[in-house]
């Protein structure tokens, strides 16, 4: 079946799969949040993007050949409500960007900068640091070898425009960063995975970013 990234709570997961890489989708908890799944095809290792909340599906999704890492895209509290369950059920190893450790109660185990790799098997995620939303956000991107790459944005980055900023400075900073180290950085096939709602690529946003920089928001 064709995967659209489109996910409700409640209902199933959706599953993209690559040639490397299984990504499998699912919303959960009252903000409606994205957790996401990734199972390297080669060893069947699997990294879970935020354990925002229902602890109980995302165990199940996981299954049990369990979790070797899971990774926390920035502080807000709806992005780990499950996190400390999951972790505790699994023994992952956490990893959260350097600038928002702090602010998770569970503790990191990587303190994550830019730039730096986070495998799932041999698949490898690159990150990017992002100033704006929080001080310490990472995206995540895989740029798969067999097509185009593939990048998990967080809270930084939805169909329509950056994650939520109070300050002209954080707006400016999360845009700046969006433009370098993502829309710059990445071709127009590139598919965004955001932290809530549907999934859009660089291709459909990038036309809207002097628009976003002019609006402010």
């Amino acid at each position: 079946m064709t995967y659209s990234g489109a996910v409700k709570v409640g209902g199933p997961a959706d599953v993209h799969e690559l040639p490397d890489l299984m990504i499998s989708k699912v919303a959960v908890g009252p903000m409606d949040n994205n957790a996401y799944l990734l199972r390297c095809r080669a060893t069947d290792e699997q990294l879970l993007i935020d354990a925002a909340n229902d602890a109980g599906t995302l165990l199940t999704l996981i299954g049990d050949d369990g979790i070797a890492s899971v990774v926390t895209t920035h502080q807000h509290g709806d992005h780990w409500q499950a996190l400390a369950e999951v972790v505790a059920a699994t023994g992952a190893r956490t990893y959260a960007g350097r600038a928002d450790a702090e602010g998770i109660p569970v503790a990191t185990d990587v303190l994550v900068d830019d730039g730096d790799t986070i495998r799932v098997g041999r698949v490898e995620l690159t990150a990017r640091h992002l100033v704006g939303h929080t001080p310490g956000s990472i995206a995540l991107v895989y740029d798969d070898p067999h097509g185009h790459p593939h990048v998990f944005t967080g809270d930084c980055l939805f169909p329509g425009g950056p994650g939520r900023t109070t300050q002209p400075e954080e707006f400016n900073s999360l845009m700046d960063g969006l433009e370098a180290k993502v829309f710059d950085a990445l071709p127009d096939e590139t598919w965004v995975y955001p932290g809530h709602g549907n999934d859009t690529t660089l291709g459909a946003e990038r036309p809207h970013l002097a628009e976003w920089r002019a609006r402010g928001w």
